[in-house]
């Protein structure tokens, strides 16, 4: 009696689960028996969708659970599911509706249902104003889509949902569309869909009208994304001090052997996390997939001289047309005097604004084109009556795009940019000189003759390329080095091997050119003084984990009201100036004295007495 007492399968859906996976063919009436359960129940449902049932969430997760077990009873019940969601999935309740969703994903990870049906069930379900649901379908979808091309690539699954999403990004609802794109670009970076038909489905987002789903496409195709921003920032915020900090510490600090080896192993530790830091790594096989980028950019440009998005959105859209000039060397005349409105010291992120100029610099634009872009620079940001960082990065500016249409710029003003070299400023020195370098390798004979330097074997062999025109060699540059290696010694070899190295890159300089960054710009050889706010903010995040100097008198009882002695303190001079407590000793009367010292010899009297 007590065994059947504890046996309640009709009631105890987890143990008559457990049983069921143990063997099947001895509950199959036990199953049966929920089955018909389940049927019941889900008439019910259909009669009050939008009303919680919670029995039936029980049945749905116990079925889903043992579907495997009874392939051929079970074989409609998934596409019972996928209707129920279909129809009802605006009105169901929120719990039941993640449990029918729960049970549709444990069928699929048993093999039980075909995915393409299923994640285009979830993609319309995105459109469900539950935040949870929405983060749950994200997460099967893409792991779904991954765990179906981890073999190979089923191509067949691939262009159907592919096409699906295609049509999901022009979705009236924003935020399933938001997710489609979201997903399409995860799929991307993880390389499961990193081929040109997706790039060119994610290129339609950069002109949707709906601005998350804008800003989502640009990012992709500039290389920025939230989690790498978080990531970069949780970096920073790891880092220690720096090797100045740490020697000021010491300098200021108590001169111990103790305190001596700290330091020693401080600054070791520094120079290995030197040497672990990345190189910056750019990937742009994204905007190399793009099927027309002439069309693609021509239509950005259109959609930035008639946008009304905030000013960061217009910079992003910028910054992508200007990249996709600078790597397909497209002709796009018109983005250049855009550009040069912006132009302006006061502007707003000007420096990026600049960034886009000199990257949308190419060999093939007609010098005509962005020697006005060079002026505008020279004319409003070196000048003297600007600060020394304004001169600077419109120096540094300046250089970025020359190095890309050496012809764009006039011997005048070059010759003019260089008498900057002599500059008080060490940045627009420093800059004036890097420009003077520069074209000691590309066209020294634009300088003055004090500053073409040392002629040597690069500068007398460089050629002053026409417009268009390019160098084609039937030979490596520096090849001759190599038969001369035969002769040499093995330890001599390295060293070959590195002439050829530097022979070809002074060759190259000219040829080279794909990516500037924001560092190039806004580089400053000196720091600028910082100022007295700055100054004290940094002498106070200094003093975080150190003691207070003043002694702090604290009461025993916080809440108790001050003395006399306190409220005298506070008050005006001009109240208390006639107080016997507030004169001062210089200031005593004859009188006065006189009592004090009668007062003092009484008392030493009595203490020898």
């Amino acid at each position: 009696m007590a065994a059947s007492a504890n046996n309640k399968l009709p009631n105890n859906l987890p143990q008559l689960q457990n049983l069921i996976k143990r063997d099947p063919q001895s509950y199959v009436d036990e199953f049966l028996q929920q089955y018909r359960h389940y049927q019941s129940n889900l008439q019910i449902f259909k009669l009050q969708p939008d009303k919680p049932n919670k029995e039936l969430a029980e049945l749905v997760t116990f079925l889903s659970q043992i579907a495997h077990c009874y392939t051929q009873q079970l074989s409609m019940f998934p596409k019972e599911l996928s209707e129920l969601l279909m129809s009802y999935h605006t009105v169901i309740e929120p719990d039941l509706r993640m449990t029918f969703c729960k049970a549709l994903i444990l069928l699929r990870n048993k093999d039980l249902i075909d995915p393409t049906n299923l994640l285009e069930l979830f993609f319309e379900l995105l459109r469900c104003h539950d935040k949870l649901l929405r983060k749950t379908l994200y997460t099967h979808i893409v792991t779904d889509i991954k765990n179906i091309n981890a073999k190979h690539k089923n191509n067949k699954v691939n262009t159907v949902l592919q096409n699906f999403m295609y049509t999901m990004l022009r979705d009236s609802n924003p935020i399933a569309a938001k997710i489609s794109l979201d997903v399409m670009v995860e799929l991307y970076k993880r390389n499961i869909w990193n081929d040109a038909k997706t790039v060119n489905v994610i290129t339609t987002a950069c002109f949707s009208k709906v601005t998350k789903i804008l800003v989502a496409g640009l990012q992709f195709f500039l290389g920025k994304d939230e989690d790498e921003k978080n990531e970069s920032d949780s970096d920073s915020e790891k880092e220690g001090p720096s090797a100045r900090d740490l020697m000021v510490r010491y300098s200021t600090g108590k001169k111990t052997s103790k305190n001596k080896k700290k330091l020693d192993k401080a600054m070791k530790v520094l120079k290995k996390h030197k040497k672990k830091k990345k190189a910056e790594v750019f990937n742009f096989s994204a905007i190399h997939l793009i099927h027309d980028s002439q069309d693609f950019s021509e239509k950005l440009l259109k959609q930035l001289e008639s946008s009304k998005e905030r000013f960061e959105v217009k910079i992003m859209m910028m910054e992508l047309i200007s990249r996709l000039v600078g790597i397909h060397e497209l002709f796009l005349f018109n983005f250049y005097p855009f550009v040069q409105r912006f132009l302006q010291p006061h502007q707003r992120e000007v420096t990026k604004i600049l960034l886009c100029a000199a990257q949308a610099s190419h060999q093939l634009v007609p010098p005509e084109i962005i020697e006005p872009v060079i002026m505008t620079i020279a004319n409003n940001f070196v000048t003297d009556r600007n600060s020394g960082e304004v001169m600077t990065v419109g120096i540094n500016a300046i250089k970025e795009v020359v190095g890309r249409c050496p012809l764009a710029i006039t011997e005048d003003l070059l010759q003019d940019l260089a008498q900057y070299k002599t500059h008080k400023d060490k940045n627009v020195m420093m800059s004036a000189r890097a420009l003077i370098q520069l074209f000691r390798n590309l066209n020294p004979h634009m300088l003055h003759k004090k500053d073409r330097g040392k002629p040597t074997e690069a500068s007398t062999d460089a050629k002053v390329k026409d417009y268009g025109e390019l160098e084609a060699k039937d030979y490596i540059p520096g090849a001759e080095v190599l038969e001369l290696e035969e002769e040499k010694k093995e330890g001599e070899e390295d060293e070959g091997h590195k002439n050829i190295h530097r022979s070809s890159k002074n060759e190259s300089v000219s040829s080279s050119i794909k990516l500037v960054t924001l560092r190039n710009i806004e580089k400053l050889h000196k720091k600028p003084k910082a100022d007295k706010e700055t100054r004290l903010a940094t002498a106070m995040a200094g003093r975080t984990d150190r003691k207070d100097f003043v002694k702090k008198h604290s009461k025993l009882n916080p809440h108790a009201s001050t003395s006399n002695k306190e409220k005298k303190k506070h008050k005006n001079f001009m109240m208390m100036r006639h107080s016997q407590n507030v004169r001062t000793k210089g200031k005593r009367s004859f009188r006065e004295k006189q009592i004090a010292l009668r007062e003092a010899l009484l008392k030493k009297r009595k203490q020898y007495k």
